[in-house]
């Protein structure tokens, strides 16, 4: 058994029946010939042979008697693949529009957490002889690093048939006693823990103060982000786009410019939404907030748990000129990365350890009733390191991956940015009643990213990516 930790836990209390706490990744097979298939079966197989691997895919969730303490794992629980593993038909003619409506549709519905808490959709119907395979995974259970290993180890092509193994020891589920005695355990160990928040607290104030950097009005209390499209009250529904990018193009633009990855993705971002601000509010004449996770734990052998904390950087969305635009985003990123130092990026999720579950959960149903936008940011911005090398699922190259995480509280739009081998792969998910069509937003981040090049004196044409899906 191990006991979620506050912030793994968080992930849980703030999901409602709108606001669903999973994140979807995307992993698009091709297969070795025209007459190949590739079905369900088959598939199912394969993660049977490597769930021995994949260890937080056994995990399920136990609540602890009168909601006493954080919810524990118990690992190694049977599996019913039949239930977990589904397959699903892509409407003709099986492009990239064909394969995000089939994934939004996925992502409208919460998982079963009477069920551990994933499931694999294998989705097939693909033009060009493709499979996709699409990973519904609960927040909870991995963060977007946790994730990328996790899918990396996935699809290890090291991992051999012969490693490969149908079984493993299952556990038993443990009584009520014992869950209520190992939760009273783990308050006293939180009680001997408080000193050392409160000193991790003092000692980020001490360095704010000291500091002779001073927070940015757009980040001062109370957070002011103005109204937009994109905040309301979300529907349970959920639009999904995406859009790719190649990565030779994307390193090249950041090193003529002098500035990072991450820069030009706030950059493209705020330019993006800028041109839909411009669309669907009329104006675009104040800076945007967004939510941008930062991990404080990159390990490579690590599968699951969450180990970041938020930034929040103003998004230039009012600044008309590309390459001011791109600095303004490199300047926003480097006050907000110094503040987040200052502070502590462990701050939050040391305090979330004292959440009390009862109250947590019904603030956060609160929350998600009430008819008002986000008033601390405007949307979370993701952008994280994938798989290095091309991964393989049986033998099938994977050729593309895309990834999103939820929406939050009264922020209709989620943006995430994954890199994998050649190719940057933007993912826009948006509820049901935000104004557009997703495709909207992808398409102008890439028609953003274009004119930047052009202002940078590069060329407009992009190069080619082998093997993605057309656009």
């Amino acid at each position: 058994m191990i006991r979620l930790s506050g912030w793994d836990a968080s992930m849980l209390y703030s999901e409602t029946p709108t606001v669903h706490m999973h994140t979807i990744k995307v992993a698009v097979l091709d297969l070795a010939t025209d007459e190949e298939h590739y079905g369900i079966e088959q598939f199912r197989q394969v993660i049977a042979r490597r769930l021995y691997k994949l260890d937080p895919f056994r995990f399920e969730l136990i609540d602890i008697p009168f909601k006493f303490h954080h919810p524990m794992w118990r690992e190694n629980v049977e599996i019913d693949l039949d239930y977990h593993v589904r397959a699903v038909q892509v409407a003709s003619p099986g492009g990239r529009r064909q394969v995000d409506e089939v994934v939004g549709e996925i992502a409208s519905t919460p998982l079963d957490r009477s069920r551990p808490l994933w499931e694999l959709y294998l989705l097939e119907g693909l033009a060009d002889n493709r499979v996709a395979v699409v990973g519904k995974i609960h927040h909870a259970l991995a963060d977007g690093v946790a994730a990328a290993n996790l899918l990396a180890k996935g699809m290890d092509p090291g991992l051999a048939l012969d490693d490969e193994r149908d079984g493993y020891p299952t556990e038993p589920v443990p009584s009520r006693t014992a869950l209520v005695v190992s939760a009273l355990g783990d308050h006293l160990r939180q009680v001997g823990r408080l000193p050392s928040a409160v000193r991790y607290t003092a000692d980020g104030l001490r360095r704010v103060r000291a500091s002779k950097r001073r927070l940015s009005p757009e980040l001062a209390w109370p957070f002011t982000p103005p109204p937009s499209f994109i905040n309301h009250k979300l529907d349970a529904t959920r639009r999904f786009a995406t859009a790719a990018l190649p990565l030779r193009d994307v390193k090249e633009t950041a090193s003529q410019l002098g500035v990072t990855i991450n820069d030009l993705v706030l950059a493209i971002s705020a330019g993006g939404l800028r041109a839909l601000r411009q669309r669907y509010d009329g104006d675009a004449d104040e800076p945007l907030l967004a939510s941008v996770p930062v991990s404080f734990d990159v390990s490579p052998d690590r599968l699951f748990g969450n180990r970041f904390s938020g930034m929040l950087v103003p998004l230039a969305s009012d600044v008309d000129d590309p390459i001011k635009r791109v600095y303004a985003a490199r300047a926003a990123a480097s006050t907000a990365k110094e503040n987040h130092r200052l502070l502590g990026p462990e701050l939050v999720c040391r305090w979330s350890e004292y959440l009390p579950p009862a109250p947590a959960a019904a603030l956060f149903r609160y929350l998600a009733r009430r008819s008002s936008r986000n008033k601390i940011f405007t949307l979370p911005i993701s952008n994280v390191m994938g798989p290095r090398e091309r991964g393989q699922l049986n033998n099938r190259i994977v050729s593309e991956i895309y990834s999103v995480g939820p929406l939050t509280v009264g922020s209709g739009l989620n943006i995430t940015v994954w890199s994998y081998v050649d190719q940057l792969s933007i993912s826009v998910l948006a509820d049901g009643l935000t104004p557009g069509d997703p495709h909207e937003l992808t398409e102008a981040m890439v028609d953003d990213f274009v004119t930047i090049r052009c202002a940078a004196g590069l060329s407009s044409t992009l190069s080619a990516i082998p093997g993605v899906m057309a656009p």
